[in-house]
């Protein structure tokens, strides 16, 4: 069994279709004003500006084609980057749908598009032969809850080729009904999709990947809010199978029951975390990294992009963090791999939300504070 690792311990620091608009424009200006230079990242590594001007960048999903389709939340819109010269930094930005309700998650799959809504999932055909004038979106499914609350979601194809949906609690702690806090899974290819609930005990996930090996899900889950700056922990699960419950409502990072719930079921029915990886951290997007232009030893090792605490004394967070597994798959060690876009005397210029790799093995970075894709890679 996977052990629960503490970031206390082992880091140094203790429904009518949307109105269309289309653009084709330069990306990325040559350089960047933001001030990359405060990045700190291990030796040999380096961050740029991939794209820039990309407004509230939060979901990635790379297409085999090479284009990067980018959800927002805020902005409402969903952006398409090409990178056509090959000079790592995208010269083309479309915006593929504006006016959507808070369309967070965007995947790819057989050359269409599918974007996540608070209560819907739609899908843009063809595509990349469309960049320059999107078709009107399909509507894979339409009946997921509406609440605003945690309805934003991520969503990504799994080795199934399903589509995996979460469903966020409609509140900071409540006792919702089975078909919240859960993860579900929708068979896009069915002519009459319906979710199926594949795990429970979820308050609020906002990135989900498989471990390329084991084809086994790992996702974060945001704790909850308002039990003080150091309680509970946010989280790094893993699920090797459907039907698991990871606690929420009755038990916070796996050995805290919770004040109001707590009482009803003990810490011990339910599955704890893997990492717990900070109290209001906001672990969002993760990956593992499967390049080869990284060291050797960072292969299959899980980076996790940490948007940071809002309701926290002091600030935490805003950076990357790694997790190092051993030959077992037990997870031996957490620390920071990228930081420094929270500063001294709390100054926030960005944060971190979602993860891609390039072929090239370098990888992606959203930022939906600064309105950026960085891209991190290697040189000796």
């Amino acid at each position: 069994m996977l052990r629960t690792l503490s970031i206390a311990c082992l880091l140094l620091s203790c429904t009518a279709a949307p109105k269309q608009k289309t653009s084709n424009a330069a990306a990325t200006p040559a350089q960047s004003s933001l001030p990359l230079e405060k990045i700190k990242l291990p030796e040999g590594f380096h961050i740029d500006v991939y794209a820039e001007n990309v407004g509230n960048a939060r979901s990635l999903s790379l297409s085999p084609g090479g284009t990067l389709f980018v959800g927002s939340m805020g902005a409402g819109n969903v952006y398409a980057l090409r990178d056509t010269d090959g000079d790592m930094h995208a010269d083309q930005q479309f915006l593929i749908a504006s006016g959507l309700q808070m369309p967070n998650g965007v995947a790819f799959k057989n050359g269409s598009l599918y974007v996540a809504e608070v209560s819907r999932i739609l899908r843009f055909d063809d595509i990349e032969n469309r960049l320059s004038n999107p078709p009107a979106p399909v509507v894979v499914y339409d009946k997921y809850h509406t609440e605003t609350h945690h309805g934003w979601k991520y969503i990504a194809f799994g080795p199934d080729g399903k589509l995996y949906v979460p469903v966020g609690a409609p509140c900071n702690i409540c006792e919702p009904d089975s078909s919240y806090a859960c993860i579900t899974r929708l068979d896009v290819d069915s002519p009459s999709p319906k979710p199926e609930i594949v795990q429970h005990g979820i308050r609020n996930t906002v990135g989900i990947t498989w471990d390329p090996r084991t084809k086994e899900m790992w996702f974060t889950d945001n704790g909850r809010d308002m039990m003080g700056d150091d309680m509970p922990s946010c989280e790094l699960n893993h699920a090797p199978h459907d039907g698991m419950h990871f606690g929420y409502p009755y038990c916070h990072q796996g050995d805290t029951p919770d004040p109001k719930y707590g009482e009803k079921y003990p810490c011990s029915d339910f599955t704890p975390p893997v990492v717990k990886i900070g109290p209001h951290t906001a672990p969002l997007g993760l990956e593992f990294y499967q390049g080869n232009l990284f060291p050797a030893e960072y292969k299959n090792r899980i980076l996790v992009a940490k948007h940071g605490s809002w309701n926290r004394s002091n600030k935490i967070g805003y950076d990357i963090g790694m997790v190092t597994f051993d030959q077992s798959g037990n997870a031996t060690a957490y620390e920071t791999f990228a930081s420094g876009w929270l500063q001294p005397g709390e100054e926030v210029w960005g944060r971190p939300v979602d993860l891609e790799h390039l072929p090239d093995g370098s990888m992606l970075v959203s930022d939906d504070f600064a309105d950026v894709i960085y891209r991190i890679w290697y040189k000796k």
